[in-house]
């Protein structure tokens, strides 16, 4: 392990852009930690941190100039690697009938700064959405196998946080080029660096940086066990694919149906989910048409509109459907949880709906 200064990430930054990569980290912008690109440690939220429960999201100043004091925000990564809009082809009409040009591709090189373990774990999800044997894309690929992923394990933990209990985080495992744990005490403000592929030592030798010390390693042990038990939230995982399936017809998703307000909020801050959508645009001559591929939910009345008509038109339906996938489905689907108990969709969710608190409820139900 290495240790390095504040002012050495901003030498990270520096290197990462000399070397031709889109730099991408968090920023405060209209009241929230969201992602964008970044040229230096002055974007990022230094002193920020978050106030989140259930319905609700605040940030707040906190007492030290921690650059990555905060939980998840409302954007994942996903933004960047699942674009919410994207053209996959445009068409021309032409005496012989219509010429169609792809989308120029553009793949940006991305360096993705303070990916938390729960967030690698999504992208370890959809990797297996989006390149399973069956089915590559192109466009998630051609990003995924160029970014340099410099994550930052948890030092505390959110309201809405559950990692501990889908075994993502808090301290990433892997997947990563470089990992970081903050530390700051009244005299210090360091990163534990752990160089976690080639690309991660070669930028770390172009770094001034010392040899962690026994006092440096606790410090960041120290760290991660704060955050590990002090988790918002809990979900119990024994059995809950089974518990989901049989539970078809539970009263529970009649009491989720009378709140749920079928926004798709949760879908759309979710970084797992995957639902898409194509739409084919025209212009006025009906010379010009492109292809689009946008984000979707299973939310939408829409998306279960099929030639026979629509086989899920009630909320509890689409409820049900998206909390039994996400648990219990998609290990079918892909051998493994499509939740990261980042606590997204308890956040952002306009009535509070508490994904742990329902399927506890659920469990509840069966005894009484």
């Amino acid at each position: 392990m290495k240790t390095i200064s504040k002012d050495s990430l901003d030498k990270i930054i520096g290197y990462l852009k000399y070397k031709g990569y889109k730099v991408i980290g968090p920023s405060v912008r209209d009241g929230a930690i969201i992602y964008d690109e970044i040229s230096c440690i002055e974007d990022l939220p230094a002193g920020w941190g978050d106030e989140q429960e259930a319905g609700h999201y605040r940030l707040r100043k906190r007492n030290d100039g921690a650059l990555f004091g905060y939980a998840a925000g409302p954007q994942s990564w996903k933004k960047f690697l699942f674009p919410g809009k994207l053209k996959l082809w445009e068409a021309e009409k032409n005496s012989k009938g219509f010429e169609i040009t792809p989308a120029n591709g553009q793949f940006p090189k991305y360096a993705f700064i303070g990916v938390r373990s729960c967030e690698l774990h999504a992208v370890f999800i959809q990797d297996k959405v989006f390149n399973n044997g069956m089915f590559s894309d192109t466009y998630y690929n051609k990003i995924r196998k160029n970014i340099f992923i410099a994550a930052v394990n948890c030092a505390e933990a959110g309201k809405t946080c559950f990692c501990v209990s889908m075994k993502t985080g808090p301290k990433a495992e892997e997947g990563y080029d470089i990992a970081l744990t903050e530390i700051i005490n009244q005299d210090e403000h360091y990163f534990v660096v752990d160089e976690g592929t080639p690309k991660g030592s070669e930028l770390m030798e172009q770094i001034e940086s010392l040899t962690s010390t026994e006092e440096q390693l606790a410090a960041a042990d120290d760290a991660l066990k704060n955050a590990e038990s002090n988790m918002g939230r809990t979900l119990e995982t024994d059995g809950i694919k089974s518990l989901l399936y049989k539970n078809h017809a539970n009263t529970v998703w009649d009491q989720i149906a009378k709140r749920c307000l079928s926004c798709a909020n949760c879908t759309m801050v979710c970084p797992t989910c995957f639902c898409s959508n194509v739409e084919d645009v025209t212009d006025l001559s009906g010379d010009h048409t492109e292809r689009w591929r946008t984000w979707d939910s299973c939310f939408n009345l829409d998306y279960s509109k099929v030639a026979g008509g629509n086989f899920r038109t009630s909320i509890k339906a689409r409820y049900r459907q998206w909390m039994t996938h996400k648990l219990a489905s998609w290990i079918d689907q892909f051998g493994i949880s499509g939740c990261v108990g980042c606590g997204r969709c308890i956040t952002w969710c306009p009535v509070g709906i508490d994904i742990t608190k329902e399927v506890s409820n659920i469990r509840k139900s069966l005894k009484n």
